[in-house]
């Protein structure tokens, strides 16, 4: 999952794996792995999806994948743009939205042929897919501008250091000299980088795509798409319910940016406004703005409360995040929240969390959080690589810590699964002990 500061852009498949014309998937490996994960994932199945991954790709989350599909709806796949024995590189586009995206998959020449590598990647239509072979001369330049983010910016500066020392020496002994592949390197720097300094939000990324000079987030092509994104995904609100007697219930999987999806987050929170209790479920729910964990908080409180801190190392300064002093519509304040938690929920889904238990605001219910405290943004090395760099850390004003390596730890621990069901029965318990008026 791709987190700029907490906001989550993914996709993934659904319906036909082909379209009305489908392309000649190639008779390799790669091909066999593309062509049965398309059937099995665009299949829904959660049975079907969780056998294919044991055999194919075990190190990858089932209920992330899961979540993942049910969420996205589908692609269509729309080209081969490259092929050899086991690597794949194809074009598909999003069965809900314009949206298309350039995948790449490499698997290892055996039988079954495991997925080593894969990642999708948005793209403009028309864009071309570049290949990439790594030579030494690049993957010095990565690791040396890889290094120097983190130097200039990473929260804390001698883990920065660390983290730049330890993989210069890997580059010194040779221990990157074999990888051509893209995605293998920053996969493999991401994976020395977090064996230091075991921070789940930094990350090097890898695209076939070239990139346009600039800060990632200066593109304005890309923040176009970004917003066309948020719109078809309803800025991240799935579900917003009535259920007996008298519980609401939300399911967002991100915190979007209120500049662009205010306007569904006061249409989702007005939804509630009448319920006994309510019910968040951010058990999907991968991060997001801190102004949005501030828009959505500030309808659980009658006056003005003190949420959370962001410290940023460069700038050495402190953003104090509040309540806001209004929003439109009717506050829940007083009223019996309960969070729904899960291993996968990260970032601002725990900050959002954490703040409520630190209130006394809310009863977390479900599992331990993922344990990402660290606001992060991007940062472009070159045309194909760029890196993901935590550059400050939140200040909780109660703890006067965070949930970074730790996660959060529900009130009530329940597998995420039966997380909805245990809150539902303790919310209609509170429901019916309510006096009658």
């Amino acid at each position: 999952m791709l987190i700029r500061q907490g906001v989550a852009l993914l996709f993934v498949f659904g319906g036909s794996a082909f379209g009305d014309n489908p392309p000649e998937i190639p008779d390799t490996p790669a091909g066999h792995t593309l062509s049965l994960w398309l059937e099995v994932f665009n299949s829904g199945d959660r049975a079907r999806i969780e056998t294919f991954m044991r055999t194919y790709s075990p190190t990858r989350d089932l209920d992330q994948e899961v979540g993942f599909r049910a969420r996205t709806g589908g692609f269509d796949l729309l080209s081969i743009e490259q092929s050899k024995r086991t690597e794949i590189a194809f074009r598909v586009k999003e069965k809900a939205s314009p949206t298309q995206a350039i995948g790449v998959m490499e698997v290892k020449d055996a039988d079954p042929a495991v997925i080593s590598t894969f990642s999708l990647r948005a793209v403009s239509p028309g864009t071309r897919f570049e290949e990439v072979k790594l030579d030494p001369a690049t993957r010095a330049r990565v690791i040396g501008g890889a290094a120097s983010m983190l130097e200039e910016f990473y929260v804390f500066p001698d883990t920065a250091q660390r983290m730049a020392t330890g993989v210069r020496a890997r580059q010194k002994h040779g221990e990157y000299d074999a990888i051509v592949n893209g995605n293998a390197f920053a996969e493999k720097l991401t994976h020395d980088l977090r064996d230091v300094g075991h921070d789940k939000h930094l990350s090097v990324l890898f695209t076939p795509v070239a990139q346009p000079p600039g800060e990632p987030e200066a593109d304005p092509e890309a923040q176009a798409r970004f917003r066309k994104y948020l719109a078809g995904v309803n800025c991240g609100f799935e579900k917003a319910e009535h259920l007996a007697p008298n519980i609401g219930y939300l399911k967002f999987n991100f915190f979007a940016d209120p500049d662009t999806c205010a306007p569904t987050a006061v249409a989702a929170m007005n939804f509630l406004a009448d319920s006994d209790a309510v019910i968040f479920d951010l058990r999907e729910n991968g991060g997001g703005q801190p102004r949005m964990i501030a828009f959505i908080s500030t309808y659980l409180f009658d006056k003005p409360t003190h949420l959370n801190d962001l410290y940023n190392r460069k700038e050495n300064s402190t953003d104090q995040y509040w309540t806001l002093p209004y929003v439109p519509g009717k506050k829940l304040a007083g009223k019996p929240v309960f969070v729904l938690t899960s291993k996968n929920t990260f970032s601002g889904a725990e900050e959002f969390s954490y703040n409520l238990k630190m209130l006394k605001r809310a009863t977390l219910v479900g599992e331990t959080t993922g344990g990402g405290a660290h606001p992060v943004a991007g940062h472009r090395i070159d045309d194909h690589f760029s890196i993901n760099v935590p550059f400050a850390r939140a200040i909780n004003p109660i703890s006067k810590t965070n949930w970074e390596g730790t996660g959060v730890e529900p009130d009530i621990k329940v597998p995420a699964a039966d997380a909805l069901t245990e809150a539902r029965k303790r919310a209609t318990e509170l429901s019916n002990a309510k006096p009658t008026e």
